[in-house]
């Protein structure tokens, strides 16, 4: 019988992508760099028929299926032979997941009526999440609902799910400026009490995605530039005048599927930055919207776009860097990513539409979307005509989230106001959110 040492030469490793290098370091405190999608059904879950389900699913991502391990240059990915297992939910959302070279760097979880996936964002980004947990319920329903007669689409192969696409198209000298993030505006950040567990404070919002996309369209933007110009002006209501003129600055991921052509489920994402200063205009909603909607139009370009991934990119390829010891990197990469927070007072991401087989969408009630921050960040997706907001903050105080979801109605949206949960015990729920007052 081979000894470990033996069978471990045998698994197959990979680097980590360009993205998820900055999360071992600056993954701490409330922003552990675990993501949270969240699927609600229309009746309890089924623990031995998810446990099936998961079974089948990861065969056709054995890139999931990792350890993360410590080189000497760099952190890296391992195929590990563990078998992953549904459980009952029983930690806050988004908690951490990396705890040493054996820890599986994802989980699935339930609780009633919902199905949760919970990723480190080493492993993967939020799309290709999405594609890994649709697939996931599909199975699972599937199994518990054959007479549904589900048509299960054909999938990319898996060497295209796994495959490291920054590496792909990555320019080299092909950098480029980034116009709108060498302003030297001072910018504010949020601040207030933090929860004393460390943990995250949640707030769930679901709205009606067409009158949303009517109210945005009557002020001639995106969905995404309308919610960005919408959450600017609710933290608005937190600064103080002395503080006017510091900009609000939003960073939004961006999904760089839409720019090159890939089908990889693990990280490949940039960010823009939008920021607007209400003591240089006028304040009104029609104005921050029109100020954003113009970020977008400007930033949101494939030269633009990929001159900014380059540049990421540049950093890990740099003969320089290569060969300094990771003991020496982390600190420059944890200050790097202070300095990066130093340059937002929030993010907002628009993770995208989950889909499913016809035949299956009436078992589902809805899906959620959330991530962990040091300040706050909003997390939207859509299912069906309902559109869901995951709102999480380290702050114990709710009211930008409370006055957001005013902006909402006020502009004629219903929305409906949920608590999230998380449970320690099967017989003593214990809530994670706090309802907007």
């Amino acid at each position: 019988m081979p000894n470990e040492n033996a069978k471990r030469k045998t698994l197959r490793w990979s680097r980590l992508d360009n993205a998820a290098k900055i999360f071992p370091p600056t993954s701490h405190g409330s922003d552990t760099g675990v993501f949270r999608l969240s699927c609600e059904l229309a009746e309890p879950v089924e623990p031995d028929v998810l446990q099936e389900a998961l079974d089948r699913t990861i065969k056709r991502y054995p890139h999931l299926m990792m350890v993360m391990r410590r080189g000497v240059f760099w952190y890296y990915l391992e195929q590990t032979g563990r078998r992953a297992s549904v459980e009952p939910e029983h930690t806050p959302p988004c908690a951490p997941l990396y705890f040493g070279s054996q820890s599986l760097l994802f989980r699935v979880s339930y609780w009633h009526h919902k199905i949760n996936l919970e990723v480190y964002h080493v492993l993967a980004d939020g799309s290709g999440a999405i594609e890994f947990f649709q697939a996931l319920l599909t199975d699972y329903l599937s199994l518990r609902h054959p007479e549904a007669g589900a048509d299960i689409r054909p999938q990319a192969s898996v060497s295209q799910r796994g495959s490291d696409s920054f590496q792909k198209y990555y320019r080299p000298n092909a950098g480029g400026s980034n116009s709108t993030e060498k302003s030297r505006a001072k910018v504010y950040h949020l601040r207030g009490v933090k929860r004393q567990d460390g943990g995250l404070t949640v707030i769930e919002g679901v709205a009606d995605v067409r009158q949303l996309l009517e109210a945005a369209h009557r002020c001639g933007a995106t969905l995404t530039a309308y919610m960005a110009a919408l959450l600017i002006l609710a933290i608005h209501g937190e600064i103080y005048v002395r503080e006017q003129k510091k900009d609000i600055v939003l960073t939004v991921p961006v999904d760089l599927r839409s720019f090159f052509p890939s089908r990889t489920t693990r990280n490949f994402f940039g960010t823009i930055r939008v920021g607007y200063n209400f003591g240089a205009r006028s304040g009104e909603l029609t104005d921050i919207v029109q100020c954003v909607a113009q970020a977008f139009k400007t930033e949101l370009t494939p030269e633009r776009v990929g001159a900014r991934m380059n540049k990421m990119a540049a950093l890990e390829h740099n003969p320089l860097l290569r060969p300094i010891p990771l003991v020496l990197k982390n600190p420059v990469l944890r200050l790097s990513g202070d300095i990066s927070e130093r340059g937002e007072t929030a993010v907002i991401s628009n993770v995208g539409r989950f889909q499913l087989p016809e035949p299956l969408c009436p078992f589902v009630r809805g899906f959620g979307a959330f991530m962990t921050t040091h300040a706050t960040q909003l997390c939207t997706c859509t299912f069906g005509n309902s559109l869901h907001f995951g709102f999480t903050s380290a702050f114990e105080n709710t009211e930008v989230q409370r006055r957001f979801f005013e902006l909402l109605t006020g502009e004629g949206i219903d929305v409906e106001i949920r608590s999230s949960e998380y449970h320690e015990e099967e017989d003593a729920p214990c809530s994670d959110a706090q309802a907007v007052e």
